[in-house]
């Protein structure tokens, strides 16, 4: 992101990084260009997609492994861009996925709220087709928090379970819901 931003000549350009250690990659010797609003795919499914925005792609990942074990075929996708929102991705998850849930480490009004305007304006909400998309957003709660390392933090680090019970109660799973809650 370092290296597209540098890159990147026609206005302001802002990017957002976690305290503490990445997860998921190597890092690279040297940074490549990304292609500005693009996001990808890093685990295809049919059934649940789960498009994660920020640090919260390992937990997405460990929720499709987890939602895997009760039969459930989950796409995992990486936003990689808040603005400009890849609406193709956005669109190929919306119409190849019973169930939509996005994963942000923003409040209500970020990131899941942009996809669902998105989404509505396009029509994608409106039942009307083969699959009619549910659509969940998971964010951190709206409350005052102190500033802790993201090691120590319990109140702002949704966990992959918490994503899974998602997933299987928006699918009408509820007694695998809540028999992951005991799990």
């Amino acid at each position: 992101m370092v290296a597209t931003a540098a890159a990147y000549d026609e206005g302001p350009i802002a990017l957002r990084y976690p305290r503490g250690e990445g997860v998921g990659i190597d890092m690279p010797t040297s940074g490549k260009v990304l292609e500005i609003g693009r996001g990808r795919i890093i685990r295809e499914g049919n059934k649940v997609a789960i498009l994660s925005l920020g640090t919260r792609l390992a937990e997405a990942l460990k929720a499709a492994e987890d939602l895997a074990t009760y039969g459930v075929s989950t796409t995992v996708a990486d936003a990689r861009f808040a603005k400009p929102l890849d609406q193709d991705l956005l669109f190929r998850l919306a119409a190849n996925h019973e169930v939509l849930i996005t994963i942000e480490e923003g409040s209500i009004g970020g990131f899941g709220s942009f996809v669902m305007q998105t989404l509505a304006e396009e029509g994608a909400l409106d039942g009307i087709g083969a699959r009619s998309l549910k659509f969940r957003s998971m964010v951190l709660p709206t409350a005052f928090s102190t500033m802790t390392s993201r090691k120590n933090s319990t109140r702002a680090r949704p966990r992959h379970e918490r994503h899974r019970r998602q997933a299987l109660a928006t699918l009408g799973r509820d007694s695998d819901a809540l028999k992951s809650m005991i799990a």
